[in-house]
């Protein structure tokens, strides 16, 4: 007959039985275990994702009103309605100008391979 027969065998004791038990009993748990560790690096995941939105949320509000503030400063300063932002705007088109010719991305390369140097072994609580 095939190999996994229900049929009494003479080699099938109490012992296999409790060993193969014992070997489901353990894979079952295991499983539990990877499943319990998923959920908790998603919700950690979750959690890292919503407190990074807010802060850029609020980075962005700080920034927005804080070059209204200087722009509107500049309009008090130079007695106008409209010379202050168009410093702003330059200023930022001076910016964006050297990001497009003269920084290149190998350098925001290196700092992500710093900063997310082995984050994965590092987070990992099991031991091997």
């Amino acid at each position: 007959m095939g190999i996994f027969t229900d049929e009494d065998d003479a080699s099938k004791t109490p012992r296999t039985d409790n060993i193969i038990g014992n070997l489901k009993g353990y894979l079952d748990t295991r499983i539990d275990l990877v499943r319990l560790e998923v959920q908790e690096k998603v919700k950690s995941a979750f959690v890292g994702t919503l407190h990074g939105v807010a802060l850029a949320a609020i980075g962005l509000f700080f920034f927005l009103f804080l070059n209204i503030f200087i722009g509107l400063l500049l309009n008090e300063k130079l007695d106008s309605t409209y010379w202050g932002f168009g410093i702003l705007a330059g200023f930022y088109l001076v910016l964006l100008i050297i990001f497009l010719v003269g920084v290149d991305k190998k350098a925001f390369q290196g700092l992500a391979d710093k900063t997310l140097d082995n984050t994965i072994y590092k987070s990992d609580k099991r031991q091997a």
